[in-house]
């Protein structure tokens, strides 16, 4: 069993124990997970570089509290439309690497559809 087999299964036996997957329409698990990605958002709303270092030596548990919440939407979500979100993520992560190929994209924070067009008038200037 792997380790999100294991921790689906946690949330689906937490679940069970109160009842809630009556509650679990595909629509409120997508806000639920939105709401939690945004409540990670508001550790780091209006700090620096700086501040969000200083901030997580004394909130970093917290922060791990948030991530897991967004942990917990998405592999509830992923398990109740049926999707087996490691090998969704492998197989998104190998169109990742054709989109943002080693060549083109490193030390490069552009968009794989400026990636080309940078490469080419780069290669163009020398």
């Amino acid at each position: 069993m792997s380790d999100i087999q294991k921790l689906t299964g946690l949330i689906k036996k937490f679940c069970e124990e109160r009842n809630w997957k009556q509650f679990h329409n595909t629509k409120d698990l997508a806000i639920s997970l939105n709401l939690e990605a945004a409540e990670v958002l508001e550790h780091f709303q209006w700090k620096s570089e700086e501040e969000v270092r200083e901030y997580l030596k004394t909130h970093k548990e917290h922060v791990g509290e948030e991530l897991s919440d967004v942990l917990y939407w998405i592999l509830l979500m992923s398990d109740d439309l049926g999707i087996d979100i490691a090998d969704a993520f492998e197989k998104k992560m190998k169109k990742n690497e054709e989109k943002y190929p080693v060549e083109k994209a490193k030390n490069r924070h552009n968009k794989y559809n400026e990636l080309a067009k940078d490469h080419e008038s780069k290669k163009e200037k020398e």
